[in-house]
């Protein structure tokens, strides 16, 4: 990793005061002294991360087998992109372990988990495109957590690979829902109901709130076989193909695990999915701010798996970050 910004020598109030500085701000305002209003953005061109990106390659065991290359072979825009991949590293038959070649936003940009947050990226899933039933990641977002929590919290917005097909999905704290097929809802979901999976085990449940073009919910996991009024879903339009090459993502987060959640989906400037209700998570352990990871994490497999980024960008607005189309009303 001899290219590799990862070990930036910045002490923490050095970068935060710097961030601050370079926060997209009129001339005439003063800089805004609480992270979730800073505007972020990195191109990928410096052959490192730039240090108004906020952003790092985590140096811990289960990223150190992960690749990372800054390279300019076909970039969205500008000349630089990022490529991750993650490379066998666990045995096969093991369950715990988990590959991955992740960046993460650094500690010190982090925004409060009750402040409303918007991202961009663009995304590249690069050949070949992993076609099995595996765990595959490829952007998540998650609240901090304590060392000392209790229990494994899945990320409140996660967007996933199943059999080769996009899809994104929510997770909240178990809330009530009704089996498919069942007497509460023998023909399916009502209109506006999410299709979930209860995991009453870890005290959650994950909805899956988008899905590829040309599928239909049937053709993701059966163990989508619930659903729950608790999490609202407006459906725009389906994401686009796996295999389409640059996606760029745009996404409003605001988790709400007492129901006031609100998450916008945009691909390539076309509004995707509304989620409301109840998202994320409020149990003892969990610290007080959220936090984007992107970049490839899955089970164990035999095969590198490789995806590109470009055009990281962050900001308290939905004007701070999109690139194309409009943006949701409020």
């Amino acid at each position: 990793m001899g290219d590799l910004a990862v070990r930036h020598r910045l002490g923490r109030a050095a970068l935060l005061s710097l961030l601050l500085l370079s926060a997209a701000q009129p001339a005439a305002t003063t800089p805004p002294t609480d992270p979730a209003d800073l505007v972020l953005t990195d191109g990928f061109e410096q052959r490192g991360f730039a240090p108004e990106g906020g952003l790092f390659y985590k140096d811990n065991p289960e990223q150190r087998g992960g690749q990372v290359v800054f390279g300019t072979r076909s970039p969205l825009r500008g000349r630089g992109e990022l490529t991750l991949t993650a490379m066998p590293s666990c045995d096969p038959r093991a369950k715990a372990c988990s590959e991955r070649a992740e960046v993460w936003e650094r500690p010190e940009v982090l925004a409060s988990y009750s402040r409303t947050v918007w991202y961009g990226f663009a995304m590249r899933l690069n050949d070949p495109l992993p076609q099995d039933d595996r765990r595959y990641v490829m952007a998540q977002w998650k609240r901090e957590i304590l060392r000392d929590a209790q229990g494994d919290f899945s990320p409140f917005l996660a967007l996933r690979l199943y059999r080769g097909r996009l899809g994104f999905t929510v997770e909240t704290d178990l809330v009530e829902s009704y089996p498919i097929g069942g007497p509460q809802r023998p023909q399916g979901c009502l209109p506006g109901e999410a299709r979930v999976l209860s995991r009453p085990q870890v005290h959650q449940t994950r909805a899956l709130v988008a899905i590829e073009s040309g599928s239909v919910p049937e053709e993701y996991p059966s163990y989508f076989g619930a659903c729950a009024p608790g999490i609202r879903v407006t459906r725009h339009a389906d994401l686009p193909a796996a295999q389409k090459g640059w996606i760029d993502f745009v996404v409003r987060s605001h988790p709400g695990p007492s129901g006031d959640g609100h998450i916008e989906i945009l691909a390539d400037g076309i509004p995707i999915v509304t989620v409301k209700g109840h998202i994320g998570h409020a149990a003892p352990g969990l610290d007080r701010n959220q936090y984007f990871k992107f970049g490839p994490y899955r089970a164990p497999n035999v095969q590198p798996w490789s995806i590109s980024y470009d055009d990281f960008r962050r900001g308290p607005r939905c004007s701070d970050v999109i690139r194309a189309g409009q943006c949701p009303s409020e």
